[in-house]
């Protein structure tokens, strides 16, 4: 099951950026550009597990509309060009789970994002990639039914790359969410795992390598 996400941006390259981005990563969008259209759509549907809320909407601005997050009990990240600290102390006092500063890197958003949906028991642990399932809560991993044994680097790896499936992870990211930002090691260590998982898994074709940049696991 998809976690959904609801968008309240009134900038329409940036709302578009950003759902473009997530739904490729295998999140369900619904993006509003107006606070009290967005507002007024919640009686109908509020079963979004998190919002990104810009704060300077038309109709009501993000922070009257974190109220009615909040009676639908919807965990808030502010996306926003308000850099000044009154703002930010606003919105984190008011309760928001997190205050993101445009402009921002999508994958840094999301890692933001998958934070604030696992502290609140509400992000996706199961994870499909053609006849492969990763269940992030059991460490499990099939291919067509039939179990398949990982190292523990290599379920880490794969975890990783079906997070942010469809976008490219560099080297770097890799080792930092991997191996740990004290890692001394080399960047091969990413490639050795990368070639295991398209063998075990049959994913030679689906596990991009992008070059200079890093590695995509790609389903269209």
């Amino acid at each position: 099951m998809k976690n959904r996400i609801l968008i309240v941006e009134d900038d329409e390259g940036i709302s578009s950026a950003v759902a473009l981005n997530l739904r490729v990563a295998g999140y369900e969008c619904t993006v509003f550009d107006d606070g009290q259209k967005a507002a007024e759509s919640l009686q109908a549907d509020h079963g979004y597990d998190l919002a990104l809320l810009d704060i300077m909407l038309p109709g009501i601005d993000g922070f009257e509309l974190f109220g009615y997050m909040e009676r639908w009990r919807i965990p808030v990240i502010y996306m926003t060009a308000k850099t000044d600290s009154a703002s930010e102390i606003r919105g984190l006092r008011d309760g928001a789970e997190d205050y993101v500063v445009k402009p921002f890197d999508i994958l840094t958003l999301m890692v933001r994002m998958e934070k604030v949906l696992r502290r609140t028991g509400r992000l996706n642990t199961v994870y499909r990639v053609r006849d492969v399932e990763v269940n992030s809560e059991a460490r499990s991993v099939t291919k067509a039914g039939e179990p398949v044994e990982l190292q523990p680097l290599e379920f880490k790896v794969l975890l990783t790359l079906l997070r942010y499936k469809n976008l490219t992870v560099s080297r770097e990211q890799l080792l930092d969410e991997v191996w740990g930002s004290g890692y001394l090691g080399e960047s091969r260590a990413v490639d050795m795992k990368i070639s295991s998982l398209r063998r075990k898994l049959d994913l030679g074709d689906a596990i991009r390598t992008i070059p200079k940049q890093g590695y995509r696991l790609e389903e269209r």
